[in-house]
């Protein structure tokens, strides 16, 4: 595998940075650091290994089932609903407490607080009460003196549900109008008018199946209830303010009372900002109920059955369009399958809305999303947050055109482009101010030779009757800030000790993302020191509170930010207590290579801290920002709801068998904003992971529910996420090579969700491959490509 970056030189190297010459100071020799030597030269700009990673590698970093069980723990499982929509009309756990080391019960009577969750609709119960409507829905939970007693137990609970009919597919909700939240529509211009007077017209319909988020650690949560009716809990979240709110909530008490604690995650991607709450609720209450600490994980076939999806989503268009393929009416209707509450799935649909338009301008465009409801898991939050649903759209109407005209897809799509000096104004009223599409789709375009390939492509497949081949070049301009603007705020404390070490705490949760990784990288620039000197502790609701999840791909935005003022701060109370003693202004203080510097002397930071300190320097301080220029207004749906765009492009060739369906990703080439990289090893990292996790999405991963309602890939036994067999050989990444020109962390730009949407590339290069294989017809391929979807648009 090939990794190709951009020079950093300029972000990183050049000018003095190590330590002043030892002529210069006159100062005492300091005491041995007990810390390792650190890398000369600034921590931000280069390649830093994950600040767990050799701990990971080790097997002694914890996650919450490693953590020492407190005596007298209990473990609790969930009771399922194995119907999917019904009356529940009682609940008997005599077999299951007749079991050994089984405990009790705990049911919809047994919480203290609101019987609903805290969330913002309000209609999603703690546990099943008269109704339940899906399987897996969970009615209680079974509390034991093991996990396995717990899970045994669990399942031998007898329930008492009257079925009713049951709606398991978007289309069906829609014709019978049953929804979670109302109907959205976003409209511009007049495209009725535009499709009458359009020289081409084409309708299409496309289905675009859920993802199962499969992190390796699963939903786990840990309540230990302490003195006076306080709690402390261990969540595996991405949102511990929420699980301390929903907690709260459940147990009837005030958020002061309730403590949550994550030093880190086993993954997430969404899985983890709201459906982890219902988890630690359920502890939360086994814990009250019985007075001792409370341990609940999920099993893993009870983790699909319990927990949301991404949603799937099912499209109908109608595009008008010119001879080149330029696009000059869309009406478009978006049905989001958002399971039988609303969850998420009101800002998810959002923000598809907001994304359907992707790298190109609409002129006249009519958008209508429903949030349909079905009796399935409540889908929720995953890595791009309903944008990849959107994308596709626009891509797979375009990839039509160019095939309904006879050109090629790649010109098609550049024809469509967002512009500079005009048609540079979004369908929701936001100018596209740092477009760099035109620039980068032209320099991938040449790096990768795509015309050359295409060439061999079309060659290839006129002689090849069986294995055909397509080739494809997809953008993607994805939005960076969570569209309710209330969450784009931030906190962190950073504390500096007398012996010069530092410790950072923030809002935001690591979920092996590299988040504390580059944070501790910003805060060990603003002071000057070392990164091996800073260290970062357990996002806590204690430390830092009322924190926004670590979502919308803006977790270092926005706590990067926060912990560099809060070190900012202190590096500003050292610079002017040194330009006390040296006679000068503080502007003229420096901080690098582990020294402080003024006109006068050089000293090291240790030595300053701790002069500081006896003189009564305030050496913490904590660190708060907003993110600028949004405003968003929801009513409309419109204004500037992102503080900028991230861009990419990919060209990924595919290869397909036309007997059996069977395909094969054979060449990935990346080109991708992350504006100045803060850590490139990470950034390149997390565009592998999210191209990889994307196409997953869409060539793999098949949700499927029978028609009683049971997700039946509920294994991995039968639902398959991508190997490492799946990762073609030839996949070469490289970043874009300008800052980001809105005023962000170290000029860098998000990198978590935006590289997912370029796996896009892959299904249209598959849908080419099929086209080839039917002389050139335009195809429709629902996604997830597998092989029998493959194979039904080879016979459409």
């Amino acid at each position: 595998m090939n990794r190709r970056e951009t020079d950093f030189t300029a972000a990183t190297g050049g000018g003095p940075g190590g330590p002043a010459d030892a002529g210069e100071r006159n100062l005492a020799p300091a005491a041995q650091s007990p810390h390792a030597a650190g890398q000369p030269g600034p921590a931000c700009g280069v390649p830093r290994p994950h600040e767990s990673a050799r701990a990971q590698v080790a097997g002694s970093a914890t996650y919450i089932d490693d953590m020492a069980e407190i005596k007298g723990t209990l473990h609790a499982a969930p009771i399922l609903s194995t119907v999917a929509h019904g009356r529940l009309r009682g609940v008997d756990p005599g077999a299951a407490l007749a079991l050994p080391g089984v405990r009790g019960v705990v049911l919809a009577g047994d919480i203290p607080g609101d019987p609903m969750l805290a969330t913002f609709v309000h209609d999603e119960p703690v546990f099943a009460r008269d109704a339940v409507e899906h399987v897996g829905q969970v009615i209680g939970v079974v509390v034991a003196d093991s996990v396995m007693a717990a899970r045994r137990a669990a399942r031998q609970v007898q329930v008492r549900i009257d079925p009713l009919p049951a709606v398991l597919d978007p289309r069906a909700a829609h014709a019978a109008r049953s929804y979670v939240l109302p109907p959205v529509v976003v409209r511009r211009g007049e495209p009725e008018a535009a499709l009458a007077r359009a020289p081409h017209r084409l309708t299409g319909q496309l289905e675009v199946g859920g993802q199962e988020h499969f992190y390796l650690e699963g939903q786990v949560a840990y309540a230990i209830p302490l003195e006076q009716d306080q709690w402390h809990i261990h969540s595996s979240t991405q949102h511990p303010g929420e699980v301390q709110h929903w907690v709260a909530h459940a147990l009837g008490l005030e958020n002061n009372a309730v403590t949550v604690e994550c030093r880190r995650m086993g993954g997430g991607f969404g899985g983890k900002e709201t459906q982890a709450g219902h988890v630690a609720v359920w502890a939360a209450l086994a814990a009250r109920r019985f007075g001792r600490p409370v341990k609940l994980r999920l099993d893993r076939d009870d983790d699909f059955l319990v927990t949301g999806k991404r949603h799937p989503f099912a499209y109908d268009w109608e595009v008008g369009f010119d001879d080149s393929g330029l696009v000059t009416a869309l009406k478009l209707t978006m049905l989001a399958n958002c399971g039988f509450s609303a969850d998420l799935s009101g800002p998810v649909a959002d923000r598809a809305l907001f994304h359907c338009d992707n790298a190109y301008f609409l002129s006249d465009v009519e958008i209508a999303s429903y949030r349909c409801k079905t009796n399935t898991q409540s889908h929720t939050a995953f890595r791009g947050f309903g944008g990849p649903q959107g994308v596709i759209a626009i891509e797979a109407i375009l990839g039509d055109v160019a095939r309904h005209l006879g050109l090629d897809p790649l010109d098609v799509r550049r024809r469509n482009l967002y512009g500079i000096d005009d048609r540079n104004v979004t369908h929701y009223r936001m100018k596209v101010e740092d477009n760099i599409l035109h620039p980068l789709l032209a320099k991938i375009e040449q790096a990768c030779g795509y015309r050359r390939r295409r060439a061999a492509i079309a060659a290839w497949n006129a002689s090849s009757p069986v294995i055909k081949r397509g080739i494809a070049v997809t953008p993607v301009k994805f939005g960076i800030s969570f569209t309710a603007t209330f969450f784009n705020q931030a906190g962190a404390l950073v504390h500096v000790f007398t012996d010069g070490s530092v410790q950072l705490n923030h809002g935001g949760t690591e979920m092996g993302q590299g988040l504390h990784t580059k944070i501790m990288q910003v805060v060990a620039d603003e002071l000057g020191v070392p990164f091996e000197r800073v260290r970062c502790t357990a996002t806590e609701t204690g430390k830092v509170p009322n924190a926004s999840a670590t979502a919308a791909s803006s977790g270092t935005d926005l706590n990067g930010r926060a912990a560099q003022f809060a070190a900012r701060n202190i590096r500003d109370n050292l610079a002017s207590f040194v330009a006390g003693l040296d006679g000068c202004g503080a502007g003229a203080i420096t901080f690098r290579g582990g020294a402080v510097v003024s006109p006068k002397t050089t000293r090291s930071f240790d030595e300053v801290v701790q002069a500081a300190y006896a003189n009564r320097i305030q050496l913490w301080s904590d660190g708060f920002y907003r993110t600028p220029k949004i405003h968003y207004d929801k009513a409309t749906l419109t204004g500037r709801p992102f503080y900028y765009f991230a861009y990419g492009a990919a060209c990924s060739e595919v290869a397909i068998d036309t007997l059996t369906g069977e395909s094969r990703v054979l060449k990935v080439d990346i080109l991708h904003d992350v504006g100045t990289s803060i850590n490139p090893a990470i950034d390149i990292g997390q565009i592998e992971g999210g191209f990889i996790q994307g196409v997953g999405w869409l060539t793999t991963e098949q949700l499927v529910w029978n028609e009683q309602g049971l997700l039946t890939t509920h294994a991995p036994s039968t639902y398959k996420i991508p190997a490492t067999g799946d990762v073609p050989e030839h996949f070469n990444i490289e970043l874009w090579h300008e800052p980001n020109p809105e005023d962000n962390v170290f000029g860098s730009k998000a990198v978590g969700e935006p590289p997912f949407m370029l796996a896009i590339s892959v299904w249209e290069a598959l849908r080419e491959a099929a086209g080839a294989a039917r002389g050139g017809a335009a195809v429709r391929l629902d996604a997830p490509a597998t092989p029998e979807n493959v194979l039904r648009a080879l016979g459409a």
